[in-house]
């Protein structure tokens, strides 16, 4: 407890001066509710007063069991940009005692679909997430004020290492502000490449075209569970692109053309890709793909493991902060190198105290 706290000391309290139970210990039952299972701040009150022997090993508990009004006013007026820095730290933290390299970090955001106010089910509350491919752990989280999630993106480069990693996004982020914010931090970019930058698109368009035919390329073939596909990448190199375009640190245009067949339905793509450096072709390929574990590994998770799109918390930075929650709960989730699924793990968290415990000691 005594790390969890030094860790988290940084982060504002945001209760009056005479609040009566220790912030870091609210803090500390939260994700652990969450490691059992917890969705809102009534279950984790609901925790508190189900495990409090077991709490009290670790905690003071001065004045007993936070109520539900405790944690829903501190989530509610928590500074998000705050909490999320300092996950930033926890998850630097644990990439640096695993030695992980730096690779693909990828960043996409998320709407948490029923966190929305009366009558503006159109603007749900959404998160913008840095997600390391090769590590599998959120990296930090930004939320997105006034649904810009592209401002959000830029922002949440800040709050990351990514010297020498390769950052990717879908068209949304590709933007000279993220290009520049990006290299500035010694960092990498593939970037898709659509229409709504129209210049830059056509001219990528018109080279890759004219290129193609005679440049270096490479692909894969996947056969399973009824899908076959086939994925041929192309690069070419456009230095006159950056200065013509104005568009920061481009040194390339990549394009990936797909064929796909699911249950004999036959379906084409091609893709286009802003580059900061020529990569080979089958480095493209790989990149990219690694780019869609945001979806599979983490927004797929959030929504079927811990529930988050039916999650209705919505008020002040209420919302905001319980999304950076469950993103750590399931960073510390995946420390535990046990066999089994998460949703088993959350499961077993919940009926077994000793591993629990295993799981919280991760927070260090």
């Amino acid at each position: 407890m005594q790390q969890f706290a030094s860790l988290f000391a940084v982060v504002p309290d945001p209760r009056a001066a005479n609040a009566r139970h220790v912030f870091t210990e609210v803090l500390f039952i939260a994700i652990a509710a969450v490691l059992c299972g917890a969705r809102n701040c009534s279950e984790m009150a609901l925790f508190g007063e189900s495990k409090e022997a077991l709490l009290r090993q670790i905690l003071k508990l001065p004045h007993g069991i936070p109520s539900h009004d405790t944690f829903s006013a501190i989530f509610r007026n928590l500074d998000p940009t705050a909490f999320a820095q300092t996950f930033g730290r926890f998850t630097a933290a644990i990439a640096q005692a695993l030695g992980a390299k730096p690779g693909v970090v990828a960043i996409d955001g998320k709407a948490t679909k029923g966190a929305f106010a009366k009558g503006q089910r159109h603007a749900p509350r959404m998160m913008v997430t840095a997600w390391g491919a090769e590590i599998r752990m959120t990296l930090a989280g930004q939320p997105a004020r006034n649904g810009n999630e592209a401002k959000a993106a830029i922002e949440l480069l800040s709050l990351i290492d990514i010297k020498g990693a390769t950052v990717t996004a879908d068209a949304l982020h590709c933007s000279r502000e993220m290009a520049q914010g990006v290299i500035a931090r010694a960092g990498e970019y593939v970037l898709a490449l659509k229409g709504n930058q129209g210049p830059l698109h056509a001219a990528a368009q018109a080279l890759i075209e004219a290129e193609a035919a005679t440049a270096p390329s490479a692909e894969t073939r996947d056969v399973a569970h009824g899908r076959a596909e086939l994925r041929r990448a192309v690069v070419v190199a456009a230095p006159s692109l950056a200065e013509t375009h104005r568009f920061p640190g481009l040194a390339a245009i990549g394009r990936i053309d797909s064929v796909r067949e699911i249950d004999g339905v036959r379906e084409e793509t091609t893709r286009l890709f802003v580059l900061s450096r020529v990569l080979p072709p089958a480095e493209l390929l790989r990149i990219v793909r690694e780019h869609w574990g945001i979806e599979t590994s983490l927004h797929w998770v959030l929504d079927v493991v811990l529930d988050e799109d039916r999650q209705r918390t919505r008020k002040d930075h209420g919302s905001d902060n319980l999304a950076l929650l469950r993103r750590f709960a399931l960073n510390v989730l995946r420390q535990d190198k046990s066999k089994g699924s998460l949703t088993g793990k959350i499961k077993r968290a919940g009926w077994d105290d000793a591993f629990l415990l295993s799981l919280l000691a991760h927070m260090r």
